[in-house]
């Protein structure tokens, strides 16, 4: 394919053909000579005290060569690090891995046993004796927060407040952010709505369970391949928790199942290490089913009040939202996003939003497409379709009123740098089916939402082969399609066919420092690595044809693939290739290579705006969508076909949420519904089309216009669905999932009342 037509064309992906051959590489197909398998003892209660592990029986069982609990790995100091929105406490991380002190969920690490065969290592399991003292549990976020609910630690103070408490809480932190004065906006208003909210967690539908191989060599050196969305990320929390040297630890890459945020965390890398250095040989640790679901992180579960005033010729004069979120076991739920993002596709001078981070018995949460920002929309979105309501406008129409652009103010602080959100909203105005009828029991529902979108660290390197084509390495795990991407920005820079290049992703011993795939990062910032880097290998070609013509480098452009004369002046030489150029890198300097690190800033964030036309069955409460269409400010497509996957992926993922997806816990505190059979995921007979509608605002922070594609589709999606099903039969869903049973309840509700 040609230089001139790549960008926002469909090139053959580089993944695709060892994918649908069954040869690519997963975390759970490594072997190694000598491997051990490995297995881990898991909590059967939700809140308890370990008062003893015994271990002997197991180590006594034959095959096994290895067992351990927390007490072989180093403890960890107890501190908040990084960023307030993303802290860390690596105190709370080696607990997450390996229960110390208590357990604190069902499916909670207590013990790890490596074996010769998984037959013996879960026959091990069994002989390993628990001595506990069951405490009350809490999984309601609401219930957790109550003075008299079970605390899961006493060491843990509810920061963000002042005075600092003097006693314990399953309140983590309390955060808030706000710009004008509400109360003088809300006197302004002719509508007022207010409502409160319920979400459950939920699943990232990821298909490839968590695996790991590690050894541990006898020189200390340590070598590890597993699923994640980022193996230098892999590498630098397993060295902090086994207090090793980074540079001690070597992660591969494997290829990744899905992950969408749920593989941002370790968890199996630091047992396998473990016990490989106690046994001195292999480990490979593979998750079922059922520990993914009993024992990783879903999404948070939420509680929410939002209230919203309006003047009668629509213009949103203040917001006020409370958001509380279950951040599972350990502190760090994705509320402050939500509280940042809840409002920030609206143009407000009054605003507030105070988010609660809070702790209860279940797996802490983890990432899950544009974490936090869904959840604050459904919310959002849900009282902002009731003010369109309250004053007879069009919902789009309100929503464009009081669209943000570039120069209005966030709540947080900064004013917004780019555009694009107007023209998502435009977008759906225009859509010939906007305005198509609907019939009985039919509705339409509107929804918009917005993502940060991230930048951060990157590495790429290119080499120019002998033969002119070239292999483009970077150290960015392959989500959503990079590595496509990354070959068509270096095949359009160059000048040179797509097929000409090779691009992977190398370990963490083979190129820099690249941070994790997620934030809708990689395009952006790993795309402006490889960009620069195939710049400095055209000023490279430059000079080495200036040598070649015993000529100044100004004297030579790089145009369509070739070193040519700058003008007629220069000489008649014919144009240079890449191949050319190649062919004599060794009397002109050696190897064509580049490397190029960024700490990409600039990044635009992503808006979306969405409609739904759905059907309620009256009698049932089932729900039938029966059009989605999907308008996403995408800066400029770079790979046509996966811009187009990632939009519906997302309307995908947030149908489930909307509809069907639930964790359902006993009043043990069990998951009782650990698998796919039971937790419901939409399946392609359960949906329409989905139209995706790329809006092109190019972001010109970088060299394509691009902006990250892969989060913000999911945003709207549940309030989209949640305000169709309001225009079809009536009633306001506030809960989630809005399933058949729930929505029967609710009309059963309206009937009893009218």
């Amino acid at each position: 394919m040609n230089p001139s037509e790549l960008i926002g064309s469909r090139p053959v992906r580089p993944d695709g053909v060892p994918k649908v051959m069954g040869l690519a590489q997963y975390g759970a197909d490594y072997e190694l000579p000598g491997m051990l398998w490995g297995k881990v003892l898991r909590s059967p209660h939700a809140h308890a005290r370990i008062i003893s592990i015994d271990t002997s029986r197991a180590k006594a069982l034959p095959g096994v060569k290895a067992v351990m609990t927390a007490a072989d790995m180093p403890d960890q100091a107890f501190a908040y690090q990084g960023p307030e929105r993303v802290q860390l406490n690596f105190w709370h991380m080696t607990r997450n891995v390996m229960a110390r002190e208590k357990v604190l969920f069902v499916g909670h690490p207590l013990a790890a046993v490596a074996a010769t065969s998984q037959a013996i290592a879960a026959a091990a399991l069994d002989l390993i004796d628990v001595q506990y003292e069951v405490l009350p549990h809490v999984i309601n976020v609401e219930e957790a927060m109550r003075a008299d609910a079970p605390v899961l630690f006493d060491n843990l103070f509810t920061r963000g407040v002042e005075p600092v408490p003097d006693k314990p809480s399953n309140v983590t932190r309390i955060n808030e952010i706000k710009a004008g004065d509400i109360d003088s906006g809300f006197a302004k208003a002719d509508e007022v709505v207010q409502m409160s909210f319920t979400t459950e967690p939920v699943h990232q539908g990821y298909i490839e369970p968590h695996a790991a191989l590690a050894r541990w060599g006898a020189d200390g050196q340590c070598e590890v391949w597993s699923s994640s969305q980022g193996h230098f990320v892999v590498r630098a929390y397993t060295a902090k928790l086994l207090g090793l040297n980074v540079s001690d630890v070597v992660v591969h890459p494997a290829e990744i199942g899905g992950g969408f945020g749920g593989k941002t965390v370790i968890y199996l890398e630091p047992l396998a290490l473990t016990l490989s250095r106690l046994s001195g040989h292999p480990v490979k640790m593979v998750m079922s089913r059922e520990e993914v679901f009993q024992a990783t992180g879903p999404t948070s579960g939420s509680s929410m009040t939002v209230k919203m005033g309006v003047t009668r010729d629509g213009k949103i004069v203040a917001a006020d939202g409370v958001f509380k979120f279950q951040a599972g076991a350990f502190p760090g739920s994705p509320v402050m996003n939500a509280a940042m993002c809840a409002f920030s596709v609206y143009d407000l001078e009054n605003a507030r939003a105070v988010s609660y981070d809070v702790v209860c018995n279940r797996p802490k949460a983890a990432a899950y497409r544009a974490p936090g920002s869904p959840i604050a929309a459904f919310a959002v979105e849900s009282v902002v379709d009731e003010l369109a309501r309250r004053i007879g406008m069009d919902p789009l129409e309100l929503r464009l009123k009081n669209a943000v652009k570039a120069g209005s103010p966030t709540i947080w602080g900064p004013k917004h740098a780019h555009d694009g959100f107007r023209e998502t909203i435009e977008a759906l105005m225009n859509h010939p089916a906007y305005k198509a009828p609907l019939g009985p029991n039919q509705g339409r529902g509107v929804a918009s939402g917005f993502w940060f979108n991230g930048g951060g660290e990157s590495t790429a390197t290119l080499h120019v082969n002998e033969d002119g084509s070239i292999a483009l390495a970077t150290g960015s795990m392959d989500v959503g399609g990079s590595r496509a991407s990354m070959a068509i920005m270096a095949a359009e820079t160059l000048g040179v066919p797509y097929e000409s290049v090779r691009s992977t992703v190398a370990d963490t011993a083979s190129i820099g420092y690249n941070f994790l795939t997620g934030g809708s990062r990689i395009t952006y910032a790993t795309g402006m690595a490889v960009v620069q880097a195939c710049q400095k290998v055209i000023e490279d070609m430059r000079a080495r044809a200036a040598m070649i013509w015993d000529v100044d480098i100004e004297s030579v452009v790089w145009q369509n693939g070739a070193a040519r004369p700058a003008d007629p002046s220069v000489g008649d030489f014919a144009p240079l290739t890449l191949k050319d150029i190649a062919a004599k890198r060794a009397v002109t300097g050696g190897p064509i290579v580049a490397e190029v690190a960024v700490n990409a800033g600039g990044q635009a964030p992503g808006f979306s705006t969405q409609f739904c036309d759905l059907e309620v069955d009256p009698e049932t409460g089932a729900v039938k969508i029966l059009r989605y269409v999907a308008a996403q400010d995408v800066g400029r497509a770079i790979h046509r076909s996966y811009v187009e996957g990632q939009i519906e992926g997302g309307v995908v993922q947030g149908i489930g949420w909307a509809l069907n997806e639930t964790y359902i816990y006993n009043d043990r505190g069990q998951l009782e519904n650990p698998g796919f059979l039971d937790y419901r995921v939409p399946v392609a007979s359960d949906l329409p089309m989905i139209e995706a509608v790329i809006v092109e605002v190019p972001n010109p922070n970088h060299p394509f216009g691009v902006k990250g594609v892969g989060e913000v589709n999911i945003v709207p999606v549940m309030a989209a669905v949640g305000n169709a099903i309001r225009d079809a039969v009536g009633v306001r869903m506030t809960a989630l999932p809005m399933s058949p049973p729930a929505i029967l309840a609710a009309l059963d509700a309206e009937a009893v009342s009218a």
